[in-house]
């Protein structure tokens, strides 16, 4: 039996940068080549050398196109990656819309930062540009659903339906009769959007998400609470700001509100979709039909009924119309993105309310604001929160606790180690304790840069 070990360099008591390298024999891998966001300290590892020797690495297997699992992937080019990128063909096709428009946006902002002096760094460098994003593409190599691919003598890798996002797996890595299975971010049960999460029925060893690992999602009136904002909105003559996830979170908003008007439950108010990435991915959810539940009618619906903002001249079109409107825009967590325009023309405005509609990391602006800030930097600059501030909890994209628990149910053996990852610490040792209490299981939760001998 060869020697298995796996080093955790993201997502090791934080939410984001998920990365975990796989040494077995001599293949070495990564699982997930995300990149930190939220707090300083953490953005600040971004630009570190990852502490491993990329060059030797072969393959990266991706469990989903979200940033915070690819966003790293142009600075392995720069360390000497040479090997492939592997990943179901959506899950691709996201992650190709989201590294161009991650680049677009650090060349923009360092730019601006330079013109306007702002930045302490000079000058202020983007954190990949739109080259190594092409370049980053150049290695992508589809893979199919449920189907184990031979990578090496020994070593096979399957991934499976995840929901979460359009394109999202969790992934078996088969190494000398050992299932080392690493779960990716696990979505929810009953989605509008997206099948079930598919449950493994083997695992030797487990990395286990744990972002909402401590909690329920709340059993919220998704529609009436809509319903309210929008119609106060209206009678306020104010703006309705929802900063979206360009991926599922944007399209199952586009959905709730077209079928809100369609049921004649809200009035015919505009609503701005200003979000070119998110644009980009419905596209994708065209090219794969069979990875969701909208019916093409619905789809067709919503684009009719809702305003597509493309240009930058058009946000600002938009900012300056004064009918009551909904404006969706990105990013969800407000750490970038065209919502940062809209916020500094409306934040200090009382007929502004900022509907919060998913996990808001540590040190984000989204949970800043989420905390009662009473004001918010942006560009440089510091503007006062008079806009109400609203979050709803339960249009996450992922798994509670007892949805993190029941994918669990169908594992046959007893995992020889369970590790918890991409959580706060407080969500992780709630979770952990619930896993022992009810499978009697032996779970870790490793430290950054920890490396684990599991063979």
């Amino acid at each position: 039996m060869m020697m298995v070990s796996v080093r955790f360099l993201g997502a090791a008591r934080t939410v984001t940068g998920s990365k975990f390298h796989v040494s077995a024999g001599d293949m070495d891998l990564m699982v997930d080549c995300g990149m930190f966001q939220g707090l300083k300290s953490l953005r600040e590892e971004n630009w570190k050398p990852l502490p491993v020797a990329v060059p030797k690495l072969k393959h990266i297997l991706l469990t989903h196109g979200h940033l915070d699992h690819i966003g790293y992937l142009p600075r392995m080019l720069r360390q000497g990656f040479k090997g492939s990128i592997l990943g179901t063909a959506p899950s691709l096709a996201i992650a190709e819309i989201i590294l161009r428009d991650s680049a677009e946006i650090h060349e923009e902002e360092a730019e601006k930062a330079n013109k306007e002096g702002y930045s302490k760094h000079h000058p202020a460098l983007p954190f990949f540009t739109q080259e190594e994003a092409e370049a980053v593409v150049k290695l992508f190599r589809t893979v199919p659903l449920d189907e184990w691919q031979e990578l090496g003598k020994e070593i096979s890798i399957k991934w499976s339906y995840n929901g979460h996002i359009i394109g999202a797996t969790h992934i078996t890595i088969r190494i000398g009769g050992k299932h080392f299975v690493f779960s990716g971010d696990l979505g929810r049960m009953d989605d509008l959007l997206l099948r079930d999460p598919e449950k493994p029925r083997w695992a030797d060893y487990l990395l286990l998400e744990s972002t909402y690992g401590d909690r329920m999602h709340p059993e919220e009136d998704i529609e009436n609470l809509l319903i309210s904002l929008i119609n106060r909105t209206i009678e306020e003559r104010g703006t309705l700001l929802i900063p979206s996830f360009a991926v599922e979170r944007l399209q199952l908003l586009m959905l709730i509100l077209w079928k809100l008007y369609d049921k004649n439950r809200i009035p015919g108010i505009p609503i701005f979709v200003d979000s070119p990435m998110g644009v980009d991915v419905l596209q994708v959810f065209r090219e794969f039909p069979s990875w969701y539940k909208i019916p093409e009618a619905d789809f067709r619906a919503m684009f009719r009924h809702m305003t597509l903002v493309s240009s930058y001249r058009d946000t600002w079109r938009t900012i300056d119309d004064p009918r009551p409107k909904i404006v969706v825009a990105g990013s969800g967590m407000i750490t970038g993105g065209r919502i940062l325009t809209y916020l500094t023309k409306t934040l200090d405005k009382s007929n502004t309310t900022v509907l919060l509609v998913g996990y808001q990391a540590e040190g984000t602006r989204g949970r800043k604001l989420l905390e009662g800030a009473k004001s918010l930097r942006i560009f440089g600059k510091d503007y006062r929160v008079e806009a109400d501030v609203v979050h709803l909890e339960s249009l996450s994209a992922h798994a509670d606790q007892p949805e993190l628990l029941d994918w669990l149910s169908d594992i046959r053996n007893i995992p020889e180690r369970v590790f918890l990852i991409h959580g706060e610490e407080p969500a992780m040792e709630v979770l952990k304790t619930k896993i022992e209490d009810r499978y009697g299981w032996s779970v870790s939760i490793p430290s950054q840069d920890e490396t684990v001998t599991l063979i």
